[in-house]
């Protein structure tokens, strides 16, 4: 059974792999063997989670790139396969949460400031991934990053719910369409996390009060939190699962 999540020799892309979620998942799969690229916008962040993913012995790099720039995408995934000769898995982690706006207040032009990072990034990142994959005829691993936010009404951020429940569409389709190539494409929706993005809202005291009562485990997430489920997904333990939804919120939605 070890074997099944042993990843020596794969290669992984993580997206907003410099802190939080992303970098929790980019240290689960560097601790299993993996060769991991992370990407981001903050050189520094970027550089310091890289030095951290070394110490666990296996090849990192650290990819500069913003996932609104298509051709820049395009070119990140190009030098992981260049520089490591595949790409096994990717997960399209990066996003933004956006001011808190009401609907009828809401423009096209901040709606879609949200959906260029947070629906089109994750489209382009997993794209450009499963690209490489199917020319490569080695199969893979597509994982995009959703919400609870696509299962619940979200007020005042109808930007940020469309796009994560239009990432679950997208990954289904992708499940679909690209199986015959051997590639799984998967969702992973976490909960209330401590993260950057989150750091407001959990700071507040009524909203602790209010929100982690429902949290059956009685804390928020955490980066390892999701470095067992990333490990699972890159792995050939998962290699029947495909077109699914992962949520790990501590029993969120079910209480």
């Amino acid at each position: 059974m070890t074997d099944l999540f042993d990843l020596t020799a794969h290669v992984s892309v993580v997206t907003g792999g410099g802190s939080g979620i992303g970098l929790g998942m980019a240290d689960g799969l560097a601790r299993a063997g993996a060769s991991v690229a992370i990407i981001g916008r903050s050189v520094a962040r970027l550089e310091a989670a890289a030095e951290s993913l070394r110490a666990h012995g296996n090849p990192v790099l650290a990819l500069p790139c913003d996932v609104t720039d298509e051709p820049a995408i395009a070119a990140a995934m190009a030098r992981v396969r260049d520089e490591w000769g595949s790409l096994d898995s990717c997960f399209a982690n990066a996003g933004v949460g956006g001011r808190f706006t009401p609907t009828l207040d809401t423009s096209l032009a901040e709606f879609r400031s949200i959906t260029a990072v947070d629906l089109d990034g994750v489209f382009v990142t997993l794209r450009e991934a499963a690209r490489q994959m199917v020319a490569a005829e080695r199969g893979g691993s597509l994982v995009g990053v959703s919400s609870l936010g696509a299962f619940q009404g979200m007020p005042r951020q109808p930007a940020y719910a469309a796009s994560k429940g239009g990432v679950i569409s997208l990954i289904d389709s992708m499940a679909v369409e690209l199986a015959r190539y051997g590639i799984r494409a998967n969702t992973i929706a976490p909960g209330w996390f401590d993260t950057e993005m989150t750091a407001a809202g959990l700071a507040d005291e009524r909203f602790r009060s209010r929100v982690l009562p429902r949290v059956p485990v009685r804390r928020w997430g955490a980066g390892e939190d999701v470095a067992g489920v990333a490990v699972y997904l890159a792995s050939p333990a998962s290699k029947y699962h495909t077109g699914d939804v992962l949520r790990i919120d501590g029993g969120y939605l079910k209480f």
